[in-house]
């Protein structure tokens, strides 16, 4: 009788910066293992796969020809997310595939048609959401305990100098990068605002560069609306110095939470005496990737949804991709969610 397999295997696209959390991540996990990576420039992927594991391949053709891979990391810059995923889903691979899963909504969407006709799982990178503390503030505002939910905002100033998207061709383009502050940097951010508060119905928002030689946004302001009636401001930039970080601030009828950085730094709740849990250490990086690493791999074990789905991917992309929209037209742009895919 043929022994069931008891890994996940692996293979990785692209060899940059976010290729070494994810193959440092599925070394760490027992359920997953690395058998090939995929990298045009065989230099920097043989050294790559010297360090991490698994078989070089320069093409990703010849690399999903390998039958024994089951999961593709999608390392690349943005704009090659959609049409790498969609060669994987056809070459029957599962797919877990880096923020943002797209840089067009019609692009996720053909992301997830294809991963569901050919009965294969998509996921995607939110490594955010994996925090215990952001687990226990969602199920905080859940529960109803802030009632009522009236400003919601999200902040994210944060530094990157001119030399950073000099480092690499991409960086910075509305072809490859598909925007700046919003999409690359703070969409972690409006997507963790948006999981814990809710749909966005309407955007009214400014995004320019002001400081920045590039061709996207490095600063951008949107004023939105909740479906749940809460109104919101994001401000989020890379041309903050010193770097300030993230943070989110929700308002209801009954208190506040202040969430900066991954921790609680306030929770209050008029008449009631809250002392906050004390939470297992967690860094976003790697501490997220490898939750979401080992998840992936029980995911196709275990036949079964992985925690971040594609279609959580839509959510930040819609109003990152909105805001754009509103600040293009000068106007308040209404969010279009209806299921396309």
């Amino acid at each position: 009788m043929k022994k069931e397999r008891t890994t996940t295997k692996f293979a990785i696209v692209g060899c940059g910066v976010i290729a070494e959390i994810h193959a440092n991540a599925i070394q760490e996990v027992e359920e997953a293992e690395l058998i090939a990576v995929c990298e045009t420039e065989a230099e920097k992927g043989q050294k790559f796969a010297d360090k991490h594991g698994g078989k070089l391949y320069t093409q990703l053709e010849d690399m999903l020809r390998n039958d024994d891979i089951d999961v593709v990391c999608i390392c690349t810059p943005s704009g090659y997310h959609a049409e790498q995923t969609i060669l994987a889903a056809r070459a029957g691979k599962h797919v877990l595939v880096e923020k943002p899963m797209a840089i067009h909504l019609e692009d996720a969407h053909r992301m997830i048609r294809e991963c569901k006709e050919q009965g294969v799982l998509l996921a995607t990178i939110f490594p955010r959401r994996m925090s215990p503390a952001a687990q226990f503030v969602k199920k905080w505002i859940a529960d109803g305990k802030l009632g009522k939910l009236s400003l919601c905002d999200a902040y994210v100033k944060i530094f990157r100098s001119q030399q950073y998207y000099d480092s690499a061709g991409w960086r910075g383009t509305w072809e490859i990068d598909g925007g700046g502050s919003m999409m690359n940097q703070g969409i972690h951010t409006v997507d963790l605002l948006q999981w814990l508060v809710g749909p966005v119905k309407s955007i009214y928002g400014r995004a320019h560069t002001m400081l920045r030689n590039i061709e996207v946004e490095d600063t951008a302001v949107s004023l939105l609306s909740f479906q749940n009636g809460a109104m919101g401001v994001m401000e989020i930039t890379t041309t903050v110095y010193p770097d300030l970080g993230q943070r989110l601030e929700i308002h209801g009828e009954k208190g506040s939470i202040i969430y900066k950085e991954d921790e609680i730094e306030l929770l209050q709740v008029d008449g009631e005496d809250i002392q906050i849990p004390t939470f297992e250490p967690f860094r976003v990086i790697p501490d997220g990737h490898r939750i979401q690493i080992r998840d992936m791999a029980l995911a196709v074990q275990e036949k079964r949804a992985p925690i971040v789905p594609g279609e959580e991917g839509i959510h930040a992309l819609d109003i990152i991709l909105g805001t754009y929209e509103s600040s293009k037209r000068q106007r308040e742009v209404v969010l279009d969610h209806s299921d396309r895919s």
